[in-house]
Parts: C-alpha cells; sequence; structure tokens
C-alpha cells in the first residue's frame, strides 16, 4: 500500500465545496450519499468530523478515499470505528479495511456515481476503464466496508 499518495484538495474544494456540502449534511440534507464522518482522532481521541461520500453496493455500505492517505483514513484504521452523521441522525459503525485485491470493485461503482465530483483524484480512470486500470489505482485509494453497529 502506497502510504505516500496523497492528493491534496485545491483552494476551492477545501474552502467552499466542502464546506458547503459539509453545511447541507450537518442540516440533514445528503448531497448524493453525502454524510459527515466522525471517527476519533488517533493521537488526542478527540473527534474529527469530515464529509464522506456513503457508497452502497448490493447490501453492504463502503468508505472510499478518493484522496488517498488522508488523515481521516489513518484515523479510522486506528480507532476501527465511527460514526456516520446526516442532520441529527448518527449512524456508529465498525470499519474492515478491504484488501488492495478487493477495491477495483468498489472503486467502479464509486466512480459511476462521483466522477464529477472526485474524478481528479484517480488519474484519468474512470467506470468505464478496464479492470486492470482500476487494479492499478487500487493501491492508492483505500476503501473500509462498514457495518452497522
Amino acid at each position: 500500500m502506497s502510504d505516500a499518495h496523497y492528493k491534496k484538495p485545491d483552494w476551492f474544494t477545501k474552502h467552499v465545496f466542502n464546506k458547503v456540502v459539509a453545511g447541507f449534511t450537518r442540516l440533514g440534507l445528503s448531497v448524493w450519499g453525502s454524510r459527515i464522518l466522525e471517527v476519533k482522532g488517533r493521537t488526542t481521541g478527540e473527534p474529527r468530523h469530515t464529509p464522506v461520500n456513503l457508497l452502497t453496493v448490493g447490501d453492504a455500505q463502503y468508505l472510499v478515499a478518493p484522496r488517498g492517505e488522508t488523515q481521516w483514513v489513518r484515523n479510522l484504521r486506528v480507532a476501527g470505528d465511527g460514526v456516520l452523521i446526516l442532520g441529527r441522525r448518527r449512524q456508529p459503525f465498525t470499519a474492515a479495511e478491504l484488501p488492495v485485491t478487493k477495491r477495483a470493485a468498489i472503486l467502479r461503482p464509486y466512480l459511476k456515481r462521483w466522477k464529477a465530483e472526485v474524478g481528479v483524484f484517480f488519474d484519468g480512470v474512470s467506470a468505464e476503464s478496464p479492470d486492470s486500470e482500476l487494479e492499478r489505482i487500487a493501491p492508492n485509494h483505500p476503501v473500509f466496508r462498514i457495518t452497522s453497529g
């Protein structure tokens, strides 16, 4: 796994887009599956919050890290659980990171749904790309299966 892979959001994404999506989500208005992820910080233990896209495939739910090895990914690996927030609704969950070999199957529907929003972070790979391309980028995009609990 590439611990060094991280794509920093541009100014607009960080200071405008993420704040608008987070604001709507806090009000209870999901923007295409948006949630606020609450996870304990790995060094402080304090709750950290970040907007994420919750993907449902069949009857399973996933969190995908389009920007790679972000702080929320590192915190979730250590904590093993968190809470997804939509308005006043809080969904506690446990998380299991998928091995790299299982990620392509989740990356394809994720890109199909959110390519317009996050496609720039996937090095030109799209939902229509061959499996080999999805498998090539899979090490750079952690995926967690979440289970309510």
